[in-house]
């Protein structure tokens, strides 16, 4: 019984503690309460095992804030049966309830300074309690900050604040690994800042704003931009916009072994020749995965001998920016940005912080210096910029070096240009000497045709759109009377496919039900505009009817549910093309004739057709 009033005497501080919302430590709990209990008191026993301590107990009173002894009524009676008459035992209860108040009193008068302090540190804590209870703070436990937690996809580098089991970017599973965002000083931005700063001029001051009008005042907008000569320069200039804007950002990514490094070597070695340039100015050209010797032994191949072209390894960003301070460099190139590193910024080369970071250190570096930057990024399995998404928002441009692994033709693209349209497709070819241009793109994708073989049956030519160029290809068709498969198609929608052999049979009247039909394009070309499907149809009904189609003849249309065919964008600049190309005859809809009479075709034929009959009798007619 004296152990259950001990722990109700407890339970009901503690109550009455939480309703006034008071958080109570552990110390101060223990300091205040002495139990009563013989079992928990080191000195309630005598050696023969009687009871000598009288059972009563010290506590904090909420109330009053002061100290009170008291001792149970049954422990009274109990007493004064034991040691003399009821009268008495009440005098004695008097007198200890006297004396534990005038010891309270002492202990006030003594402690007042103490309880002051205390009384403040509450209330203080008061605040910070959680949900008003007080338990941390009572049993020492004070519950710490929450750290901020960040999942972050493995393949993409997008960022979500909980876990995911599919990345809402790249839509891949199992990517999302949890990162502790860290709170880390901005050093990369502050530093570059600084250093930039001493390349300004000294009569530089604070940055205003400035008219439009008077920013590009007496500036010759046409040299302005770096210029890259050439016909591998033209290439180049043709995707970035025009040539290479000065102060600006480049990022250039690709998969691996597709020639990224080639490509800015020879784009280092062809500025820092600069055959229209008074002054001779330098290139640096920084490698965090090359040695100098590599990187020599590599433009020796490519014959390669610019006198102003600098060569540096390092991986420090820091200790770069210091080491072309004295060169003033015309262009600065980082092969490759998952390589170089920032010392005050947590994780290791290629992290997603370090990525960002020394990012935003060169942006801020080429605003301040107005030298252009460019950089190599590697790309992830499903192609895409490996960090973070942020990276390609923070660049001025983002160029792609793309080429199958059997073929030497590369092709460049820009998914972002903010001096430049993103229309535009350079053609390369890989060779001993590096990257050389394609003077005619077509070819990549023709066969050399002889209309007197019955083997080039099923073969047409479509006219496509990449960009601002047209490009002629091969469409190749293959109709089977006997197969287990019923149709394949290689570089073709499907659906799309589906839907044309479908047309051909309903509205052209070709019963191609039982055959098996197989569609290809040459050099694994995907087509996604609907301006190929004269062709495919052509070489559909070329293979299903055994007649070759002769040589010289482009299609160009799009094929309705009825079999008519209907016009295609831009198509002065495709007919104009198969024109310079020398083809006899291109057939197109019939409602574009008339809007394309003025173009100069030359020795070359337009012959404009309504619907899929009238094709079928213009072109496989024996005459």
């Amino acid at each position: 019984m004296k152990v259950l009033r001990s722990i109700c005497f407890t339970h009901n501080l503690f109550l009455h503690r939480n309703l006034s919302r008071t958080p109570v430590s552990l110390s101060s709990f223990s300091r205040h309460f002495h139990s009563s209990n013989p079992r928990f008191a080191l000195n309630s026993l005598e050696t023969d095992g009687t009871q000598t301590t009288p059972h009563v107990w010290t506590a904090h009173e909420g109330l009053t804030g002061g100290l009170s002894t008291s001792c149970s009524r049954q422990e009274s009676i109990t007493q004064g049966s034991e040691f003399g008459s009821g009268d008495e035992a009440d005098a004695d209860s008097e007198t200890e309830r006297t004396y534990g108040k005038a010891k309270n009193a002492n202990l006030s008068d003594v402690d007042e300074t103490q309880k002051a302090k205390e009384n403040t540190e509450v209330m203080s804590r008061k605040k910070a309690s959680v949900n008003g209870s007080g338990l941390g703070d009572m049993f020492g436990n004070k519950k710490k900050g929450k750290g901020k937690t960040k999942w972050v996809c493995q393949n993409c580098g997008h960022l979500e604040v909980q876990w995911w089991g599919v990345c809402h970017s790249c839509n891949r599973s199992g990517t999302m690994e949890s990162v502790l965002e860290v709170e880390t000083k901005n050093r990369g931005l502050e530093y570059s800042e600084t250093l930039a700063r001493s390349w300004l001029p000294k009569d530089a001051g604070d940055v205003e704003p400035v008219r439009l009008i008077d920013v590009n005042r007496g500036v010759e907008m046409t040299d302005y931009r770096i210029p890259l000569l050439g016909p591998f320069g033209s290439e180049v200039a043709r995707v970035l916009g025009g040539g290479l804007v000065p102060g600006s950002l480049v990022l250039i990514g690709g998969d691996p072994g597709v020639g990224k490094s080639t490509l800015l070597l020879q784009m280092a070695a062809l500025i820092a020749e600069g055959h229209n340039c008074d002054q001779p100015a330098c290139v640096v050209y920084v490698s965090g995965e090359e040695s100098v010797i590599q990187i020599s032994s590599r433009a020796e191949r490519m014959k390669i001998g610019a006198n102003e072209l600098y060569l540096y390894a390092g991986t420090d960003i820091e200790d770069i920016l210091v080491k072309i301070q004295p060169l003033s460099p015309r262009v600065l190139i980082v092969d490759s940005i998952q390589t170089v590193y920032l010392k005050e910024v947590t994780g290791s080369a290629g992290g997603l912080s370090q990525v960002r970071e020394c990012t935003s250190a060169l942006l801020r570096f080429a605003k301040k210096t107005n030298i252009p930057v460019l950089l190599a990024g590697h790309v992830t399995k499903a192609g895409d910029i490996a960090g973070p998404r942020v990276l390609e928002h923070i660049v001025d441009a983002v160029l792609y070096l793309e080429g199958e692994k059997c073929s030497s033709h590369r092709l460049l693209r820009s998914v972002k240009n903010r001096f430049g349209s993103v229309d535009e497709l350079g053609i390369f070819e890989m060779s001993q000497l590096g990257l050389q241009t394609v003077l005619n793109p077509s070819e990549m994708f023709l066969s050399d045709q002889n209309s007197d073989s019955e083997y080039l049956a099923g073969v047409a030519v479509a006219v496509i759109m990449d960009g601002s160029r047209a490009f002629l290809i091969e469409i190749q068709a293959l109709c089977v009377s006997s197969s287990t498969v019923s149709r394949h198609v290689n570089g073709i929608q499907e659906s799309r496919a589906d839907m044309i052999i479908s047309v051909l049979a309903k509205q052209a009247g070709l019963k191609i039900q039982e055959n098996a039909v197989f569609l290809n394009v040459v050099s694994g070309v995907s087509l996604t505009e609907t301006a190929g499907d004269l062709a495919i149809a052509a070489s559909i009904c070329s293979s299903f009817l055994e007649y070759p189609i002769p040589s010289g003849v482009a299609f160009i249309g799009e094929i309705g549910l009825g079999g008519e065919l209907r016009m295609v964008s831009r198509m002065d600049k495709r007919v104009s093309t198969v024109a310079k190309l020398g083809y006899k005859k291109c057939i197109v809809p019939e409602s574009a004739v008339k809007s394309l009479e003025a173009l100069d075709l030359g020795e070359m034929e337009m012959i404009g057709c309504n619907d899929l009959k009238g094709v079928i009798n213009t072109v496989f007619t024996k005459n």
